[in-house]
């Protein structure tokens, strides 16, 4: 039931000590707002993280040919160790492989051409599974397929800027263009979260251009997905692929010039470790900075019931109860927890969403932000805290005899 007059008392003595009550709200206050800009900061580092990895699937490994710096079996170093369709074929067969490409890029000749438009752009030939990899999204037509692969098709996925630059708002979907002099039917359009330079490729069967580009059987790289593989496993395939690759090729599987092999799945998860070590330690200090402010509360607090002692007596010997004198002091605390909270929850939401308008862009930060949901339950926890750190000194409050709080000076 509300009670106007346990309000009016409760506001009268904040009123009568301003500076005493600010100072006991600006600590929690302070608390809860250091609180929502570190998680803020926090998730805009792993934003920007995150945001890195937005270009591929976070489960890749990525093998590329390198020139052998030990010698070997009679082997010299200073060798090129030459990719082929061969080891793209036994790759393929390790365990938890799900997708798989082979690469051969177009470096001679990158001009791309449809009627009188004309363009370089990076000419990627490679396999189905690559698109899995780069993560395409298609917004026209299809990617490449299998069929296109087995039958030597010569049909081309481009990205959106390539279309804009060629077509100028025609239909791409069937149309010839002209990748490096030979006639290529387009059969989609993709879009990719990794950014412009994604966006100004042109995706050809591997198959096709190892025949019509005289490339016989040569991959410069070969790129896989391992599915739901454990970072663990992903290293296990790393050692099982460079044993196989060391074997074919004859080198030294202890070489690291030889071949290289980039584990996208052990830096993501080491990545995403270090963020939720970071998410801890921010709550620890968060929460402490908010219990440094609870614990200031519950001493006013104390001091406030130590002042009105004779008063108290006062109301008891006309017949308050415990009940009514506890919910006095508790009221008292929540308010002032409550309201100060909601300020630095404001305050804190507030600030982050106004730093990225103000922030320089950087490649590891940005869009920080906060989960309301988190925001909400940090208040709620305030809450509870504040009448927590009220009690005691209720407690205290309702146990005092009336004769020994009348006497008190």
């Amino acid at each position: 039931m509300f009670d106007i007059d346990k309000w009016q008392e409760i506001y009268s003595t904040i009123r009568k000590n301003k500076l005493r009550t600010f100072l006991t709200g600006f600590s929690v206050a302070w608390g809860i707002f250091m609180l929502i800009i570190l998680l803020g900061s926090g998730y805009g580092l792993e934003n920007g993280v995150r945001r890195e990895f937005e270009g591929d699937a976070e489960n890749t490994l990525w093998i590329n040919q390198g020139i052998t710096s030990k010698a070997y079996k009679g082997y010299k170093p200073g060798r090129f160790i030459q990719f082929t369709n061969d080891d793209y074929d036994q790759v393929s067969k390790v365990r938890d492989v799900e997708y798989i490409s082979g690469r051969y890029n177009m470096w001679q000749d990158n001009s791309v051409s449809y009627k009188n438009e004309y363009g370089v752009f990076d000419i990627f030939c490679v396999h189905p599974g690559y698109g899995e990899v780069e993560k395409v999204i298609m917004i026209k037509g299809r990617y490449l397929n299998e069929t296109d692969i087995n039958e030597f098709r010569k049909v081309t996925s481009i990205g959106r800027l390539v279309e804009e630059a060629l077509f100028k708002g025609e239909d791409p979907i069937g149309k010839y263009i002209k990748v490096a002099g030979i006639q290529f039917k387009v059969v989609g359009v993709f879009d990719d979260p990794g950014g412009d330079r994604d966006l100004s490729r042109v995706y050809v069967p591997i198959s096709t251009a190892q025949m019509v580009y005289n490339g016989s059987n040569k991959i410069r790289s070969i790129s896989l997905t391992v599915g739901d593989a454990t970072m663990e496993r992903s290293q296990e395939m790393v050692e099982e692929i460079k044993k196989d690759l060391s074997q074919r090729h004859h080198f030294d599987i202890e070489d690291q010039r030889a071949v290289f092999i980039w584990n996208n799945v052990e830096n993501y998860t080491r990545f995403m470790r270090l963020f939720a070590n970071i998410r801890l330690f921010i709550w620890v200090i968060g929460i402490g900075t908010i219990i440094a402010g609870i614990v200031g509360v519950s001493n006013i607090m104390m001091i406030v019931v130590k002042e009105r002692t004779k008063e108290i007596g006062i109301r008891k010997s006309m017949g308050a109860t415990p009940r009514s004198i506890i919910s006095l002091i508790l009221q008292e605390s929540v308010l002032i927890t409550t309201f100060a909270g909601y300020v630095g929850l404001v305050l804190g939401v507030g600030l982050l969403a106004l730093a990225p308008k103000f922030l320089p862009a950087t490649d590891y930060f940005a869009n920080p932000e906060i989960d309301i949901n988190v925001a909400l339950g940090a208040t709620l926890v305030l809450i509870l805290s504040g009448a927590i750190a009220g009690f005691v000194p209720a407690r205290k409050a309702a146990s005092v005899r009336p004769v020994v709080a009348l006497r008190d000076e």
